[in-house]
């Protein structure tokens, strides 16, 4: 490895640390939400909104984060973004009540916004064109790896709050357990920011703002002399090309010009999320314990999901430039349909019927008498058990042990569903959850990146609102196997655009896309 080449690697990595802050942040409240619900008795839409309202500011910093870039700088909006995720981390921790908690996820959610968009867009304005698509990676990489992260650290702090310690106990982790869940994001948003100083700025950026002979010495620090001077001859050609023409605006995207590039951007910005993923990322334990296995075994099985997501962004990353993007990502939706529809197939079989010998391990508030009316009675899917358990207990008791009734009363394979589960991640993180941040980093050209980029991040970051906010009303009105026949149904539409409509993009310069992709 050169000297260049580890230089350029040591960068990349700091920068993706936002996609470090982004994963952890956004499944963190995966083991938030079961305490939350009961502490503060909140409905199914609530529930929803406790986990999309960051997505939903996420989403509204898309839209401008780019445009600001421009005008700042990359680095300068990251480190705004990494103070963001500080406040937001320290707020949540002592949120008082359901409103103050909410303000406070909203306010990370303007830094995940910021770094979705700006950190791969920073690492391919950097990157050699050879190691574009591994480097961009680093960002979905680190996204996966705070994933785990955090579910390893929700499964930790259950786990020490159980403890019957004098420390765990002064230190509050059985009665604030989901407050040191949110907390703990402090430590790595202080990191991210301090590391930030040792990132220059731009090469690309600085082209656009005329510091062409600095551009040109920063980029000679990530690539040898000669590549460097193609690298800055050729932004500042396509940036002259674009001088005397109007800005874009968003109009701009709709004429024949840039239609093409408008299609998939935008199609793949729906599919990723349309498909389910957030939904398994923000509701992990809550899916597990509708397989009947409990509250700690759902913890344990959501690290699986954080462990799984990490090996095959792995894998991604070492063949996204050889076997290249559209390879993957058509293997990538085939798993995914395959996994929803398994999916959809264990939870269907699944039937529910409370007996004698069950209801031995029910805890000791739930009295014989209150579920008394559900004894012996077969339920044939989980919607029909569930109102069975609001109509018995009320709603609020109902919400703090229906994990336990559902445990008692389910017959189904749960090795199915963990299958299944795991299936559906290992086959999006080895494709469209990595490459299409790749294919958003290659298919603009660069005077337009940034309002282009956050245009169809926006609409990535909506989806990823909406399926957040829907997922536990979809579970609790059309049932587990209904919401996930929908996500496969999805993937199987996505995988016949995907191969008819997407184009290859490995080994070619942002310049040679932009000839391909763009007709002036």
């Amino acid at each position: 490895m050169t000297k260049n080449q580890s230089y350029t690697i040591r960068i990349s990595l700091i920068v993706a640390l936002g996609g470090f802050l982004m994963g952890f942040d956004a499944s963190v409240i995966s083991g938030v939400v079961k305490f939350i619900e009961s502490e503060f008795n909140l409905t199914k839409l609530e529930l929803g909104w406790s986990v999309a309202s960051l997505t939903l500011t996420a989403t509204l910093a898309m839209m401008v984060s780019g445009p600001l870039s421009d005008r700042y700088g990359r680095r300068k909006i990251l480190q705004v973004a990494a103070i963001l995720f500080a406040v937001s981390a320290l707020g949540s921790a002592i949120a008082p009540n359901f409103l103050s908690l909410v303000i406070a996820r909203m306010v990370g959610g303007f830094g995940v916004g910021a770094a979705l968009i700006l950190a791969p867009m920073y690492i391919a304005e950097i990157a050699p064109p050879a190691m574009r698509g591994r480097l961009v990676s680093f960002n979905q990489l680190n996204i996966v790896i705070g994933i785990s992260i955090a579910f390893f650290t929700n499964y930790l702090i259950l786990k020490l709050g159980a403890l019957d310690s004098n420390w765990a106990n002064t230190l509050g982790f059985d009665k604030w357990n989901w407050r040191w869940m949110l907390g703990i994001e402090l430590f790595p948003a202080v990191l991210f920011y301090v590391g930030l100083f040792f990132v220059p700025k731009s090469p690309r950026w600085l082209v656009m703002k005329g510091q062409t002979d600095q551009a040109l010495f920063i980029m000679k620090q990530f690539t040898d002399v000669e590549d460097a001077k193609k690298q800055i001859n050729d932004a500042i050609k396509s940036i002259h090309e674009e001088q005397g023409k109007e800005k874009a605006k968003l109009t701009e995207f709709f004429k024949p010009a840039y239609r093409l590039v408008l299609v998939i951007g935008v199609i793949i910005a729906i599919l990723q999320q349309i498909t389910g993923i957030n939904s398994v990322f923000f509701y992990a334990p809550m899916i597990f314990e509708q397989s009947g296995i409990g509250t700690d075994a759902s913890f344990i099985q959501a690290i699986l999901v954080g462990l799984t997501n990490l090996v095959f962004t792995v894998f991604a990353i070492l063949f996204i430039d050889k076997l290249g993007r559209k390879p993957l990502l058509l293997g990538g939706l085939a798993g995914i349909a395959l996994c929803m529809g398994l999916l959809a197939y264990g939870f269907g079989q699944a039937t529910y019927q409370l007996s004698r010998a069950s209801n031995l391990d029910l805890p000791s508030e739930i009295s014989q008498s209150e579920i008394a009316p559900m004894m012996d009675v077969l339920y044939e899917n989980d919607v029909r058990f569930k109102q069975a358990i609001r109509d018995n207990l009320g709603e609020k008791k109902a919400i703090t042990y229906e994990s336990e009734l559902i445990t008692s009363a389910i017959k189904m394979n749960p090795t199915l569903i963990l299958v299944g589960i795991l299936g559906f991640v290992a086959s999006f993180a080895i494709s469209i959850g990595p490459v299409m941040w790749v294919l958003f980093s290659e298919l603009f050209p660069i005077k337009i990146k940034g309002a282009a980029i956050s245009f169809v991040g926006f609409i990535n970051s909506l989806i990823s609102y909406l399926v957040q906010q829907f997922f536990p009303w979809q579970l609790d009105t059309l049932g587990s196997s209904n919401t996930f026949l929908i996500y496969g149904l999805f993937a199987a539409v996505g995988l016949f655009f995907v191969w008819f409509v997407v184009p290859e993009t490995k080994n070619k310069s942002l310049e040679e896309l932009e000839g391909i992709l763009i007709k002036k």
